[in-house]
């Protein structure tokens, strides 16, 4: 079969698109050696394949849901902001550099050469490659230097199937608008449209479907309804939409929303079983049931601004009280100095942390370890002493070493002598049933609460879920047609 692609893309950011190419990944799946790609990726959340590449997290997603193993080509160019308009540049999978906008703008020709050559191996492997665009597709300042929409639609002449989300209002417009505000080239490949998180009656809006139809000469592949994802975030605006649907459980657990927050997706498999609450800095961190202190992607700034903010002290006055985890960077932040040669902050200096745990931490060079692992716990306490022996597993992804004296999962982690201060490089930890449940049955039976463990849903259950939602309200005929399979 000839290779075929589709290449999905938004009216703006948060539309959608990341779910629909996951649906449409999982349905082609059934038929075809189906592969994800992005571009250009700017993502919190990242994810470490098999080889130790990072990439962001949806493309790992998308990749599992068409049942193929991720890789670094589906993702070529992954940029994580740092603050200060300054981004570190992951580079097929490896740190490349941290530029700014303007820097990384001057070197788009020696990106593209990296997309080609990340295409050609994945349609050597796969008949069909279903890709995404980034944010909205209408940036006009941006055309000669946009690589993800624009330089994709060029460089690959691939049918356009476009998202607008109706949840934040017009929808028509943004639809319309981008069409006209395409270049010629990339207008002429926009081959449907796809309205997604519709709350209303359908009835109500088919008028609207048909004259956007006639305006455009583009048709409508069908509306999706508001849906509630069972897969991980992609990116900080879905943080906005946790704290407006924040569940009413009787767990309350407060994550420290940091400046420079990145894999939050940590938290997500809690959300079943207690309420997570994102506490900004200037924020009452209240009386939480635990603390969680998440990565970062930039440990000293945000333990600089932490303590700043008097949010360090208010952590510290719950030792003893609650359970306190931090990962990756918070871990850092949990111990008593972090010194810093340059690689963090820009000048070497040593700075104190927030001394809950007897570890320290050294930057001594731009190196990041990105691993998938498999470790053994070995800790005491109340929460991990009934799955001493167990395993879990998980993945790094950070710079700087620790040196600790109790280690808690294999040759990582550290813990507290109460057993409550817990410290990990494990991005992934509460994915692990067992480290979920510990931590959930101590804190249901100190407040005298019986914990039944949830019935999680798999990660093929979900993907199946959002499929067969999208079956269901798109005209997938069409859209194979589209694709040309």
């Amino acid at each position: 079969m000839e290779k075929k692609s589709v290449l999905i893309l938004g009216t703006a950011s948060h539309v959608g698109k990341s779910s629909v190419v996951t649906a449409i990944c999982r349905i082609l799946s059934r038929e075809y050696r189906v592969a994800p790609f992005k571009a250009q990726n700017m993502s919190l959340n990242s994810w470490i394949t098999k080889d130790g590449k990072e990439i962001g997290i949806a493309q790992a997603i998308q990749a599992k849901a068409a049942g193929t193993e991720p890789t670094a080509d589906m993702n070529p160019v992954l940029l994580k902001p740092k603050g200060d308009c300054v981004s570190q540049i992951i580079l097929l999978g490896e740190p490349y550099a941290d530029r700014s906008a303007g820097q990384y703008y001057e070197s788009i020709a020696e990106m593209n050469e990296v997309l080609e050559g990340a295409l050609e191996r994945l349609c050597k492997k796969h008949d069909v490659i279903v890709m995404e665009g980034a944010g909205g597709a209408a940036e006009i300042n941006l055309y000669e230097r946009d690589i993800v929409n624009i330089g994709t639609a060029r460089l690959t002449q691939a049918p356009i199937i476009l998202v607008g989300d109706i949840e934040r209002g017009g929808v028509f417009a943004s639809l319309y608008g981008t069409v006209a505000l395409l270049p010629e080239d990339v207008r002429k490949n926009v081959k449907g449209f796809i309205i997604n998180k519709f709350r209303g009656d359908l009835e109500i809006l088919k008028p609207g479907l048909k004259q956007l139809e006639e305006k455009t000469g583009i048709p409508v592949l069908g509306v999706l309804p508001y849906f509630k994802l069972n897969i991980p975030s992609e990116d900080s605006v879905s943080l906005e939409d946790k704290e407006a649907e924040r569940n009413e459980k009787e767990i309350e657990i407060a994550v420290i929303r940091l400046p420079r927050i990145s894999n939050f997706t940590d938290f997500e498999p809690l959300e079943e079983s207690a309420k997570i609450r994102y506490v900004e800095l200037d924020e009452d961190l209240g009386n939480p049931d635990a603390i969680m202190i998440p990565g970062t992607k930039n440990t000293v700034n945000d333990l600089l601004d932490l303590k700043a903010s008097g949010m360090a002290g208010k952590i510290q006055a719950f030792k003893g009280k609650v359970p306190i985890f931090g990962i990756c960077g918070g871990y850092q932040m949990l111990g008593k100095t972090i010194y810093d040669s340059g690689v963090e902050n820009g000048v070497e200096a040593e700075f104190e942390g927030l001394g809950l745990l007897d570890i320290g931490t050294k930057f001594g060079e731009y190196k990041k370890r990105t691993i998938q692992v498999t470790k053994k716990v070995n800790a005491y306490g109340p929460i991990l002493a009934p799955i001493d022996g167990e395993e879990i597993k998980g993945y790094e992804i950070h710079m700087g070493i620790t040196d600790s004296y109790r280690n808690i999962f294999g040759n990582d982690g550290a813990i507290d002598e109460a057993g409550l201060v817990i410290g990990t490089y494990l991005h992934g930890l509460f994915d692990n049933k067992n480290i979920r449940d510990a931590l959930m049955r101590y804190l249901y039976e100190k407040k005298g609460l019986t914990y039944t463990p949830e019935n999680a849903m798999t990660e093929s259950d979900a993907y199946e879920e959002l499929a067969n939602v999208v079956e269901q309200n798109l005209d997938m005929g069409k859209v194979y047609e589209i694709i040309g399979i």
